[in-house]
């Protein structure tokens, strides 16, 4: 009886011993991912912004400021409500990096604004943030003694070719946006593809399609450049973006060298249309009546982009009775194009006016005897109005010798792109600059 108690202490003892060391392992620190330079300045500005709020202030409030026609930057900082002596230490810490005096009207930048919980007394500028390139910034802060403080960040550029592939849903144009294409390179493949396709007839539902573009990207995601469209692809189309020995511009083929332009697109719109009204006899919809309709309708949202099918002068752009705002285009082989109902017309575009193929030359409207927004277009050959769904043109010219040698290079290098998925490379890495701080009473700027 004596022994027991011992005995038992002892099993215990040595059970907890094995059990902890077949159980503990000991804890072992992970790594954390080394932070970018975006990270740590978001990082810095919470804290900043968390130790310049002040107590009776409220939560800072983002309120951005555009400044106005006649206005300084000292005067478009207080119309956040802060006090002319803090606008005038803001402006004074931010032109340690700018001059601020040269700041045009339109000019956009984001305060942080805090206000007294009382609702008496002047609000407070806790940050600001301005925007002086596609890749750079200035930021003032508050610092944790109430300073402010004066930072530039340039981020990380990296130049990616994209491959993009996708079904088309509704729009072409509309799909390639959604599914990540720049506007200007939807608006390129669009007015490619007008050339072989009539783009409300035959683009369907789930048709695939491929684009190849260049854009330059800031390291959290943003576009901030496009070199425009490599490679479209779409229902066995190619097209090869290649710009040969002497031309002006790049230009567009297929597979064999073939420049795939046509003298004349099918459509003048690129997206968003379709067809409302055929060439020939039908009941009008105003007389109530049959009579010839001497052109196609196009129903397509007010405002929709119309372009010169070929290159061409402008013959009229004026008010033409039932026709309302009237463009007519004069193209060469005898043919003229012209455009009713039009909202208005692109800046620049009037009688004598040369235009190119592609080219923005008015937009869709209502104006004249209509029903509802939408574009009708004519065609006429010899002075003889024609069926513009009938006209076939021919084709562009074929590369040959050494022009011809240095597309297939470069369809080969367009290839190998596609085949990878695309492809990175950086182009710049800086880190942001040293700050300059004012003072900690946050009227004055610190010198030097």
């Amino acid at each position: 009886m004596r022994i027991a108690p011992h005995a038992l202490t002892a099993v215990a003892a040595i059970s907890v011993a094995l059990l902890a060391g077949r159980v503990y392992q000991p804890a072992k620190a992970e790594e954390a991912p080394p932070l970018t330079q975006i990270q740590i300045s978001a990082l810095a500005d919470q804290a900043f912004a968390a130790a310049g709020t002040p107590a009776g202030l409220t939560t800072p409030e983002a309120i951005p400021v555009q400044i106005r026609r006649g206005e300084t930057f000292e005067q478009a900082v207080r119309r956040t409500g802060i006090a002319p002596e803090e606008a005038s230490a803001v402006a004074a810490t931010l032109s340690n990096a700018m001059d601020v005096t040269a700041m045009r009207v339109g000019q956009r930048f984001e305060t942080a604004i805090s206000r007294p919980r009382g609702g008496r007394g002047d609000a407070r500028l806790i940050g600001l943030t301005m925007r002086t390139g596609p890749a750079t910034q200035l930021t003032v802060s508050r610092s944790f003694d109430g300073a402010l403080r004066l930072r530039a960040l340039e981020e990380k550029v990296t130049h990616e070719t994209v491959v993009l592939t996708g079904k088309v849903e509704g729009s072409l144009s509309r799909t390639a946006r959604r599914e990540g294409a720049p506007a200007d390179v939807a608006r390129a493949a669009g007015r490619l593809f007008s050339h072989k396709f009539d783009m409300d007839r035959d683009i369907h539902a789930n048709d695939e399609f491929t684009y190849v573009f260049g854009r330059t990207v800031t390291e959290n995601g943003r576009t901030i450049g496009t070199d425009g469209l490599l490679y479209a692809e779409l229902k066995g189309v190619v097209f090869y973006r290649f710009q040969p020995a002497g031309a002006k511009e790049p230009q567009y083929f297929d597979g064999t060298g073939k420049n795939t332009r046509s003298a004349f697109m099918r459509t003048p719109l690129e997206r968003g249309f379709r067809v409302s009204s055929s060439f020939g006899f039908r009941r009008h919809p105003i007389a109530g009546y049959r009579k010839m309709h001497q052109g196609i309708d196009f129903a397509a949202g007010m405002g929709t982009p119309v372009v010169a099918p070929a290159d061409g002068v402008v013959v009229e752009a004026r008010r033409w009775g039932g026709y309302g705002n009237w463009l007519r285009i004069r193209h060469p082989n005898g043919l003229e194009s012209g455009y009713g109902h039009l909202s208005r017309y692109a800046s620049g575009v009037r009688a004598g006016q040369r235009v190119r193929q592609g080219q923005v030359v008015a937009f869709v409207g209502s104006t004249g005897a209509s029903t509802g927004p939408h574009l009708h277009y004519e065609l006429w050959r010899n002075g003889q109005r024609i069926n513009p769904a009938g006209v076939r043109t021919t084709e562009g010219t074929i590369l040959a010798g050494a022009d011809l040698a240095a597309f297939r290079a470069e369809k080969a290098r367009i290839d190998r792109i596609r085949a990878a998925g695309g492809e990175r490379r950086p182009q710049v890495q800086r880190a942001a600059a040293a700050p300059a701080v004012a003072a900690p009473t946050g009227l004055r700027p610190a010198q030097g």
